[in-house]
């Protein structure tokens, strides 16, 4: 098991490319199930979580080749059954469900994993295939999917939850029902970009979706669809994360810039930075940034939203920044509220924290010290990160193997970027 030494103190400058989405790479990959012709997909991030989807493509009985970001996917002989020592490791391979549904009317996925940050159902999966037609049985942590007779059929759905709409159930739907029978509406979807990076896809397989990137989503279906070859967009989640080292440790000249990204994704990270006094200014085409610290930062508020407001997926970034941010800032996470498992690690490195009932007080300090942490699930463990670059001394994150599901290569483009890192075994 890897671990990683940060040792804290040194300026970061320079740029570095960000990698494609994890969050889009993942349903669109699982989106290769829904046809018979060759795929090809680019800028697919090397990471652990993209890694188990290919591998669970592969379990189905897909072709997959992989080689410098590029998946070619072939799924003209697959299977129906996802194997659970694999669907275990990730909660986003439920993401299959919908297109082995849609494709083979059948499916059989076990119950998922992944980051243990609160409650998150799959109710509303289950409730959307159900209403597709879909009969579910749920026995033994598996669930066993049958289309009626003659396939799914459009239908209404509402994927309203408790925290707002669900981005991968609304991915699942959509999924499924590009190739059921008649007219799918898909009300108070997610309209993250990662939502709208797949329909795009599914769009360019000759599926007919409007709506995508609204509450509203309109899906007729067709008879099959085809190959296509798609590039995945910019991560924004890791280009939010490099822009706050940027906030925290940047060079005060002249920054650090960060190539790849799509402005419009960025708005409530750059706004908030732009609150707390950091400078962050685009190129004219909005696909290069640079940040630089402000010579007077401030503390301010967040409270996490479904997009387009300000993402649960940077909050704990966020709270790495204003620790060492003079004053008192507040963060509220209405999507996970128990999504604070970082505060507690950060508070050994003297980080002064109040978390309670989903919102967390925080109280600047000058400048956090090393210490032993341990990373408890993707983002907090970026945070952690963030921390150690400007804590004095040397810190050690454990269970790196968080930061690897999301984030590519992030020592390499760190040690990039002037940072002291070192990646070593445990």
């Amino acid at each position: 098991m890897d671990k990683l030494i940060v040792h804290g103190g040194t300026t970061l400058k320079g740029s570095v490319n960000i990698s494609g989405a994890k969050n889009a790479s993942l349903p669109i990959l699982a989106a290769a199930l829904l046809t018979a012709e060759d795929v090809i997909i680019r800028r697919v991030p090397d990471v652990s979580d993209t890694n188990y989807m290919i591998q669970i493509l592969s379990a189905l009985g897909a072709e997959v080749e992989r080689s410098s970001g590029t998946v070619r996917i072939n799924c003209s002989n697959i299977g129906f059954d996802a194997p659970y020592e694999l669907v275990r490791k990730m909660r986003a391979s439920i993401c299959v469900m919908g297109p082995l549904l849609g494709r083979l009317g059948k499916a059989k996925v076990s119950l998922p994993g992944g980051c243990v940050i609160g409650d998150r159902p799959v109710d509303l999966h289950l409730k959307g295939l159900r209403a597709l037609g879909a009969i579910i049985d749920m026995e033994g942590g598996n669930m066993d999917m049958i289309a009626p007779e003659g396939g799914l059929v459009g239908d209404e759905v509402d994927l309203r939850g408790k925290h707002g709409p669900t981005v991968l159930g609304t991915d699942n739907i959509m999924m499924a029902a590009v190739l059921a029978n008649g007219t799918t509406i898909i009300e108070s979807a997610a309209c993250e970009p990662e939502v709208v990076d797949l329909a795009n896809f599914l769009i360019g397989m000759g599926a007919q979706i409007e709506g995508a990137g609204t509450r509203r989503i309109t899906i007729q279906g067709v008879e099959k669809l085809h190959g296509v070859e798609h590039t995945i967009i910019p991560d924004r989640i890791e280009a939010g994360t490099f822009m706050v080292a940027g906030a925290m440790a940047g060079c005060k000249e002249n920054g650090i810039t960060l190539n790849r990204v799509l402005e419009e994704h960025l708005i409530p990270t750059s706004e908030k930075l732009i609150e707390a006094g950091h400078s962050v200014k685009f190129n004219a085409e909005g696909t290069s940034v640079t940040v630089t610290p402000g010579k007077q930062p401030k503390g301010c508020n967040i409270v996490t939203a479904p997009h387009p407001n300000f993402p649960t997926d940077m909050q704990a970034q966020f709270a790495s920044l204003f620790a060492v941010t003079p004053g008192i800032s507040v963060i509220e996470d209405t999507i996970f509220p128990q999504r604070f498992m970082h505060c507690a690690e950060m508070s050994r490195m003297g980080a002064s924290i109040k978390v309670d009932n989903g919102t967390a007080v925080i109280s600047g300090v000058k400048q956090l010290s090393a210490a032993p942490v341990m990373a408890s699930d993707l983002r907090a463990s970026a945070a952690l990160v963030l921390s150690a670059l400007t804590a004095k001394g040397s810190t050690e994150i454990s269970r790196l193997y968080h930061i690897d599901r999301g984030y590519e290569n992030i020592d390499e483009k760190l040690l990039q970027l002037g940072a002291n890192v070192e990646r070593v075994r445990e």
